[in-house]
């Protein structure tokens, strides 16, 4: 495994690879790297013959209130992990070799961003669709592999290989999870031993939704009101949003039908977590 940090190398090695007829997965990070993103890369070598993991921490999707700054990093640990993981290049390249000068273009998201997280967090997803297009044309992958624990991200992503024609295959990758059911992140170190003990009452609460559309229930404003019921039920946490949308387009739905996401949002005290299910409905 190697580490290359300059765009020009990386492309002209990837071109390399791929006139071999190499295919390449690519999986693109911010690092401090946790097990949801081991599960991509292991995914990614499984389908791949050459893995490529990106680490870069992307200034243009953090907000005026959200430091930059403080995002953790530990490359050396990252290191070892992607090592273990079977990759074969990282793409660690510096804010000044991404942006060495002031964009003058720039993605702008449309669709699938004023809702969920997105809707509180305005440009966050312009950032993420300007990185990971700046990212699809140094790798070139011929896929490319993100989790479905932020399934609003792949949405986007979705949209952006589609709209700009990416000769790309998105793997959604399906949400790693604890025994308990609880969604991996490392927002979870933050909750309180009690919070602890709360917190796999969210994916019960998502799973008490999808038994009601199974039963039979196509009231989207019902099977809402069961999920919510069921975390101020069980949990001390406060409800960000709760909502039942159509997946990928992410569009309120009169009833429920076709490709749906439940997808919800609770803060705890040192802690906000996210988690979803998505599904078809008949």
């Amino acid at each position: 495994m190697i580490t290359i940090e300059k765009i020009e190398q990386m492309q002209a090695r990837m071109l390399a690879e791929r006139q071999k007829g190499k295919t390449i997965g690519f999986v693109p990070t911010m690092g401090y790297l946790h097990e949801g993103h081991v599960t991509l890369l292991k995914r990614a070598r499984e389908e791949n013959d050459f893995v490529v993991l990106s680490i870069f921490v992307n200034p243009l999707q953090f907000g005026p209130n959200e430091d930059f700054e403080r995002y953790p990093r530990d490359f050396e640990r990252d290191h070892e992990i992607a090592k273990r993981a079977g990759v074969d290049i990282i793409f660690y390249p510096s804010v000044r070799e991404m942006y060495p000068h002031r964009p003058s273009v720039t993605v702008k998201v449309h669709e699938r961003v004023d809702v969920l997280c997105g809707k509180s967090r305005p440009g966050h997803f312009d950032g993420v669709a300007t990185v990971v297009t700046k990212l699809f044309h140094i790798v070139m992958p011929h896929r490319a592999y993100f989790g479905m624990k932020d399934a609003q991200q792949v949405a986007v992503i979705d949209g952006l290989i589609r709209d700009f024609h990416f000769p790309i295959e998105l793997v959604a990758v399906p949400t790693v999870r604890e025994d308990d059911g609880l969604a991996k992140s490392s927002r979870n170190l933050y909750l309180s031993e009690q919070e602890r003990k709360e917190a796999p009452a969210l994916y019960a609460a998502l799973q008490k939704g999808k038994s009601l559309i199974e039963a039979g229930e196509r009231d989207v404003g019902k099977v809402r009101q069961a999920i919510v019921h069921h975390i101020e039920q069980h949990t001390n946490g406060v409800i960000d949003y709760v909502e039942i949308f159509s997946y990928p387009e992410l569009k309120p739905l009169e009833t429920l039908q076709g490709k749906i996401i439940l997808a919800l949002a609770v803060r705890f005290t040192n802690a906000r977590l996210i988690d979803n299910i998505v599904m078809n409905v008949q």
